[in-house]
C-alpha cells in the first residue's frame, strides 16, 4: 500500500482536516458491528496536536462515541502528570476536561515522574492487557500519531538512544542525554505494528527532517523516523504546504491536496 500524505494550506486548515480525517476514522470503526473492541489512539505532544485535541474537544455531542474510545500516550517526560511539560496534562487541558470520557478509557504512563524503568514496565502491562487486538503478538493500535523532530526523532525515539535498537519491548525508558533527561516511549516494534499511523506536520522549520526522512540513505541510527513504517497498516502524512516546500515527492507516495 502506498504512503498517503494530505497537504494541507495551511496549519489551522491541517488541524481541521486531520480532526475531519480521525472523525471518519473512529466512525467506521465504531459503526462496524463486527468490531467490539474500542478504537484505540495514541496520542502525540506538541502544539500541532495540540490544535487538534481542541478541535476535537469542540465537536457536537454524539460525533464520537468517547464510550468506546481508549486514549494512549505514544511518549512521555518522566515528570509529575501536572507538571508543565507533561503531554498528559496538555492532553487534559485541551481535551479530557472538555469530553465526556470514562475515565477507565484514559491510559496516561503510570507514575510518571518517579522511576522510568518502572513506569515503562508498568505501561507495557496496561498495553498488553488493555489493547486486546493483536498483530504478531503485539497490540495493534487502531491510531498511532507522531511529530517529527528537527534531528528526524519521533515519538522519544532519539538518535544514538538505547531505544532505537529495540526489538521485542512494547515500551522502554529512553535516555537522552543531549537533553539530560529520560523519556517513556513506545518502540518501534509497537508503532509499526498499528493499523494506522499519522504524521502531523506543520511549518516550514519540519522541511528539512521531511526532505532527511524520505530521501536521506537508511540511517536510523540517525535517523530514527525511518524506522517507521507499518507492517500490515497505513501510513500517513497530513503536512501543511509549508512543510512540504519545494521537497521532491518519494515514488512511494500518494498525494492528496486539501
Amino acid at each position: 500500500m502506498r504512503d498517503q500524505v494530505h497537504v494541507c494550506k495551511d496549519a489551522e486548515s491541517l488541524a481541521v482536516h486531520s480532526r475531519n480525517w480521525l472523525v471518519d476514522r473512529v466512525g467506521r470503526h465504531q459503526a462496524d458491528p463486527e468490531i467490539k473492541t474500542p478504537f484505540s489512539l495514541a496520542l502525540a505532544g506538541g502544539s500541532t496536536p495540540m490544535r487538534l485535541y481542541e478541535l476535537l474537544s469542540e465537536l457536537p455531542v454524539g460525533a464520537i462515541d468517547w464510550n468506546r474510545v481508549l486514549l494512549l500516550w505514544g511518549d512521555e517526560r518522566n515528570v509529575p502528570a501536572d507538571h508543565a511539560d507533561s503531554n498528559y496534562r496538555m492532553v487534559k487541558e485541551s481535551l479530557l476536561d472538555r469530553i465526556a470520557i470514562p475515565a477507565e478509557n484514559v491510559l496516561p504512563v503510570p507514575e510518571s515522574g518517579g522511576n522510568p524503568q518502572d513506569a515503562a514496565e508498568a505501561y507495557e502491562r496496561v498495553l498488553r492487557e488493555r489493547v486486546q487486538v493483536r498483530h504478531r503478538k503485539l497490540p495493534r493500535i487502531d491510531c498511532v500519531l507522531l511529530g517529527l523532530g528537527n534531528d528526524v526523532h519521533t515519538a522519544s525515539l532519539f538518535p544514538g538512544t538505547q531505544a532505537i535498537e529495540e526489538k521485542s519491548r512494547l515500551v522502554v525508558a529512553n535516555e537522552v542525554p543531549k537533553l539530560k533527561s529520560t523519556r517513556i516511549t513506545f518502540t518501534a516494534p509497537l508503532i509499526n505494528a498499528a493499523r494506522n499511523v499519522v504524521y502531523l506536520l506543520s511549518g516550514a522549520g519540519k522541511s528539512e527532517a521531511l526532505s532527511i526522512l524520505w530521501h536521506a540513505p537508511f540511517s536510523p541510527e540517525q535517523f530514527p523516523a525511518q524506522l517507521i513504517h507499518p507492517v500490515e497498516g497505513t501510513l500517513t502524512f497530513l503536512v501543511d504546504k509549508d512543510v512540504m516546500g519545494d521537497i521532491p515527492l518519494p515514488e512511494t507516495v500518494m498525494v492528496q491536496l486539501i
